[in-house]
């Protein structure tokens, strides 16, 4: 069922609508004028409107419909010979019309496509929302990631070049997505293009497409990525890997707007916005002679840099959880809870693939691990590679106080284990049975906390 309203001053035609769609199911109210339609029109899934009414014309409430954010679809109801008020009701915003007099076929018919429009806008509202949901993770806690949120949300309604910096694996699709979305082209294409995967006459022809013939296997002609994203954002990724042949139409592209395809003369203009990214240095690129110069300088007219895992350590454990339970909803299940065991190996983690590696770890601990995730769910290479420099350094309780939390519970757990194992004589059995754990998780422990003991007599 659908909220409609019916705004027409004639009670005759006005009564004949609200019948005939509340026969079919919907909610229908019937309004006389403008000013009563503009009221309760606010929420309303359809607006059948007549252009002629009293206190307010149906253009005018077109007009001020367009400043509501739960506008309805709105269908003009006009006399046959009025033809011209129609199409302007159109070009003001209107989504068809229906002309009198009309019979129940046809208002059922444009009744219906009208809905189903809605029901479209409404689908693509929540999908963005949806991906809006999917990239809050850029504006994580720590404050290197804030200021590149912030920078995005500055410069996402611009048009400017963007060149992404960072290792492999820091997000920087995730980033470029995130400019698209809360762009003015996020209604238009997004569409990437990794430049290290293709080389030469291949990749120009990624890039910008080919004629018949252009070269051995083109049998026919084919739009490029370029062509594709015609409206919205091209994102080159690996930008430091492009030949200096490409390099040469790519600075075409970005200083002219024109390009042309592999194998044709004929300059086609291009209209998209161009978000690069690289984990290379382009400037010692640019010295050893590898990377055009020119063409660097009219990638970086925005420069952002995303910080490694590493010099964000304020984002893993929110980004861990987020992870984790957006890949346990992937795959259907709830998301379980972090151990603290397994919140402390993740937070003294290096994390040399980044949000790529972590995002494995969580998918891992989504689809396999118990609840609550254990240290035995976690890769071995990770609880291995965790260190707890500061946690090493206490050795005595009193020296807990001067540690943040997290690391004066791993500091006190130490001291625990370690008192433990010097009651045993260094026997991990018996110190295992003192803390009433099982030997293997207690080896498990004695690696994550980087005890070292001589071994058992």
């Amino acid at each position: 069922m659908s909220r409609i309203v019916v705004a027409d001053d004639d009670p005759g035609i006005g009564r004949v609508l609200r019948d005939r769609l509340s026969d079919c199911g919907h909610e229908v109210e019937h309004v006389v004028d403008g000013v009563e339609a503009l009221r309760v029109a606010d929420g309303a899934d359809l607006l059948l409107l007549d252009l002629e009414m009293p206190r307010m014309d149906g253009f005018a409430v077109l007009d001020s419909l367009q400043g509501l954010a739960a506008a309805p679809v709105v269908v003009v109801v006009t006399a046959y010979g009025d033809m011209s008020k129609a199409v302007r009701a159109m070009r003001a915003g209107a989504y068809d019309f229906i002309a009198k007099p009309f019979d129940a076929a046809t208002i059922q018919l444009v009744v219906r496509r009208a809905l189903e429009t809605r029901g479209l806008k409404r689908q693509v509202h929540s999908l963005r929302q949806e991906l809006g949901r999917k990239h809050l993770w850029i504006r994580g806690a720590d404050p290197a990631m804030a200021r590149v949120a912030e920078t995005v949300e500055r410069i996402a309604p611009s048009n400017a070049t963007v060149l992404l910096l960072g290792e492999t694996g820091t997000g920087k699709e995730v980033v470029a997505r995130a400019i698209h979305l809360h762009g003015l082209r996020r209604d238009q294409p997004f569409v990437a293009v990794n430049c290290a995967l293709l080389a030469g006459d291949l990749l120009e022809s990624e890039l910008f497409g080919h004629e018949k013939g252009a070269f051995t296997g083109a049998d026919r002609a084919r739009a490029g990525r370029v062509e594709t994203a015609r409206g919205g954002t091209l994102f080159l990724d690996e930008v430091g890997e492009l030949p200096q042949g490409v390099q040469a139409k790519l600075l075409r592209l970005l200083q002219e707007r024109e390009y042309e395809r592999l194998g044709s003369d004929r300059v086609q203009h291009a209209d998209v916005r161009v978000i690069a990214a690289t984990h290379r240095d382009l400037p010692a690129a640019i010295r050893a002679g590898s990377f055009r110069e020119d063409l660097y300088y009219r990638l970086k007219v925005i420069t952002i840099r995303i910080p490694a895992m590493r010099e964000r350590p304020g984002d893993v454990l929110p980004l861990a959880e987020w992870l984790l339970a957006r890949h346990a909803a992937d795959s259907g299940r709830p998301p379980p809870t972090l151990s603290q065991e397994v919140r402390e190996a993740l937070a003294h983690y290096a994390w040399p693939g980044n949000v790529r590696e972590l995002s494995n770890v969580m998918e891992r601990c989504a689809l396999l691990a118990g609840d609550p995730v254990a240290l035995c769910d976690l890769p071995e290479e990770l609880v291995d590679g965790a260190t707890y420099t500061q946690a090493a350094a206490v050795t005595r309780t009193e020296d807990l106080f001067l540690l943040p939390y997290s690391d004066a519970v791993t500091a006190a757990r130490r001291l625990i284990v370690q008192r433990a194992l010097e009651q045993a004589g260094g026997h991990q059995t018996r110190a295992a049975e003192r803390l009433r754990v099982t030997q293997p998780y207690l080896s498990r422990l004695v690696k994550q906390l980087g005890i070292r003991r001589d071994p058992a007599p």
